[in-house]
């Protein structure tokens, strides 16, 4: 006899723009809300039933009427007012799932007093992922598509050659890569104090950037192991890292048919393929529970 495996429902991404007016000045908080909500669910697969089932437009309407109710102080937060609701408030569900992506805005600074307007930012995507089960709760935050280039600094060489190596030895390149990252917050408990998320994304971001620019890089794995090594030496409230890192991979383009020296100055940006190097990082002691594959979460 079939039965029924792991399952979940909800209503995916809500896109959710809040406006704070603080007078003249104004603050965005700019969303995209996932909710994915799992617990006795059977009935509904086996017979149809809908008695157990919050409808995914209940959902929809909750994210948009908890942005004015809650305010989004931040992705995190708002998140976690939105888990606690499903799961306490409705007796099926046992664990809710809050996905969200956070777009950055610019205050466009102008002569006048009025402060008003924004630029989309276009550095990355802030993302965090939210799960509650009624008792316990796990934090994963993070970003993508942040891309960052070191035009020096980095080799690559002794590595292991075979009768299909192409690969000359390089004693001065440039590393770029589009960073895809995940941390993993050791709060889980509603006893314990939980942590400053803005001040948290903002320092790990730091430490992430400051740890590429400042390792003479040898390999993007080495590179890699700094950023998610300095997060875990100064950033106290994450236990986990994990990166998904492309190298993005820029060859000297050859000059010489056209009489022309290229030092290290002309290059040819390839997109694909490319080489994909991705770890995870660990506090000593701490269990690792980020996926291994980054693509849904």
């Amino acid at each position: 006899m079939p039965i029924l495996g792991q399952n979940q429902y909800g209503k995916a991404e809500n896109r959710v723009v809040k406006i704070t007016r603080d007078g003249a000045t104004h603050h965005i908080k700019d969303l995209n809300v996932s909710v994915a909500l799992s617990g006795d669910m059977e009935e509904v697969h086996y017979s149809g039933s809908n008695a157990n089932v919050l409808p995914t437009d209940t959902t929809k309407n909750t994210v948009y009427a908890f942005a004015k109710e809650h305010g989004i102080e931040s992705a995190e937060q708002f998140g976690i007012h939105l888990a606690r609701h499903f799961v306490t408030s409705q007796e099926p569900i046992r664990t809710a799932r809050i996905r969200i992506e956070e777009y950055a805005w610019e205050r466009i600074v102008t002569p006048g007093q009025d402060a008003h307007s924004f630029v989309r930012q276009g550095q990355e995507t802030r993302l965090t992922q939210i799960t509650y089960d009624g008792s316990s709760w796990e934090v994963v935050s993070g970003l993508k598509d942040l891309t960052v280039m070191n035009s020096t600094n980095s080799e690559f060489w002794g590595y292991v050659k075979d009768k299909y190596t192409t690969l000359p030895e390089a004693y001065d390149r440039i590393l770029a890569t589009e960073v895809s990252g995940r941390w993993r917050f050791n709060w889980t408990d509603d006893a314990e104090e939980t942590p400053a998320w803005e001040e948290s994304y903002a320092q790990v971001k730091k430490h992430m950037l400051l740890a590429f620019a400042e390792t003479y890089s040898l390999s993007l794995q080495q590179t890699l192991y700094a950023m998610g090594s300095r997060i875990i030496e100064n950033r106290t409230e994450i236990d986990e890292v994990r990166f998904s890192l492309p190298n993005k991979h820029h060859f000297l383009v050859d000059l010489e048919p056209f009489g022309l020296k290229n030092d290290n100055e002309v290059y040819f940006a390839a997109d694909r393929p490319y080489g994909l190097i991705e770890a995870t990082v660990l506090r000593e002691g701490a269990e690792p529970r980020i996926p291994v594959d980054l693509t849904n979460l």
